[in-house]
């Protein structure tokens, strides 16, 4: 086996990204997480892994990871920032809720680090905006790749693309913009493009399951889901909307009609890849989060219910035996897979180095 190129990652999370890099010529020796409960879980994944629990806008967060990334000779950054004030699912949708959120600028503390540092690779994912969006630089305002080109293109070849998760192996149709930088005498290409998985190729074959059911398979058991919601939903078909519904539709507890948009309530296709994996993929008046279901002989339908844990896992291309801290909740589990990029895409995109 060949030396493995050594990387320190940065806006770690709880490493779900990180979680096929095994499978990669890359091996992540230091990390940096703000949120303890998150870089725990990173431990918990990686423990030989170097975890740096801090804010990474302070200098001594960004000494540490300097330093850690010249001690070791690691040639690579991975610098996944957090989207919750980019993603379109969000308020933020104008450049001017962009300027008042500052997690949408924390990528630029990044940036001083690959100053002081000399990668050979460097890996920047984030939510398809992101590339739109304008950031504060030399008293004006340019996007991010304007930046980049400004500062390093002297250094590195810096190429930037929109890739759906769900043309590369992965059942979810998941936009992710990746940016990478690598030195001119390194090699590095895009992954190539698969035929889609539809949800009756990738879960079909489990069991049914209604609100609050389980089953012997680890990880799937279904939430349980307030019974109004699940009335409508047992009327509603494949890939519909119970918001449409003219007799069965979501009610308050007082019987009045609850308002949403299409894709709220709504069922999901089995023809189809899984729409995305948001951080609210637990609650059914979220958008697309409806198990598909299958029309029964009473002409309603089964499975009133958002995906279980393990079809989450399934969709978002975790390996199923994993194993997460024991005080893991349902919604943390949730909101970290749906804080990250899908880990078999992280795996695509970094196995392409030097080819």
């Amino acid at each position: 086996m060949m030396n493995k190129i050594k990387a320190i990652s940065v806006f770690s999370s709880a490493g779900i990204g990180e979680l096929l890099l095994k499978n990669t010529n890359v091996e992540v020796v230091a990390a940096n997480e703000l949120l303890p409960k998150r870089a725990e879980c990173y431990s918990h994944f990686y423990p030989n892994t170097d975890m740096y629990c801090g804010d990474i806008t302070l200098e001594e967060t960004q000494d540490y990871m300097v330093s850690a990334a010249q001690k070791s000779g690691a040639k690579m950054l991975i610098a996944t920032p957090p989207c919750q004030g980019l993603s379109t699912l969000g308020k933020n949708k104008k450049q001017i809720h962009y300027e008042k959120d500052k997690r949408n600028y924390l990528i630029l503390s990044a940036l001083n680090i690959i100053d002081r540092c000399d990668f050979d690779y460097v890996l920047i994912e984030n939510v398809p905006t992101f590339l739109e969006m304008y950031f504060p630089y030399e008293n004006d305002y340019f996007k991010l790749e304007e930046i980049l080109n400004k500062k390093y293109s002297s250094k590195y070849k810096i190429e930037a693309r929109v890739l759906n998760a769900k043309d590369y192996g992965i059942c979810q149709s998941r936009p992710r913009a990746i940016i990478k930088m690598y030195k001119p005498d390194k090699k590095w290409s895009w992954p190539s493009e698969e035929q889609e998985i539809t949800l009756r190729e990738a879960i079909g074959y489990l069991p049914s399951l209604e609100s609050g059911e389980s089953s012997d398979i680890p990880w799937h058991f279904a939430k349980k889901h307030n019974e109004r919601a699940v009335l409508a939903l047992k009327h509603t078909p494949t890939g519909k909307s119970a918001i449409a519904n003219e007799v069965y539709y979501p009610k308050k507890e007082d019987g009045t009609r609850i308002k949403g948009f299409h894709n709220t309530f709504k069922r999901m296709d089995w023809d189809q890849p899984c729409p995305t994996r948001t951080t609210f993929s637990g609650s059914m008046s979220s958008h697309n989060n409806v198990h598909p279901g299958r029309l029964l002989p009473d002409g309603t339908y089964s499975d009133a219910r958002v995906l279980t844990l393990l079809e989450t896992f399934i969709v978002s291309s975790i390996p199923e035996d994993i194993d997460f801290p024991r005080d893991s909740t349902d919604t943390f589990i949730r909101t970290v897979i749906g804080e990250s990029i899908p880990p078999k895409l992280m795996m695509k995109v970094i196995e392409k180095i030097g080819k």
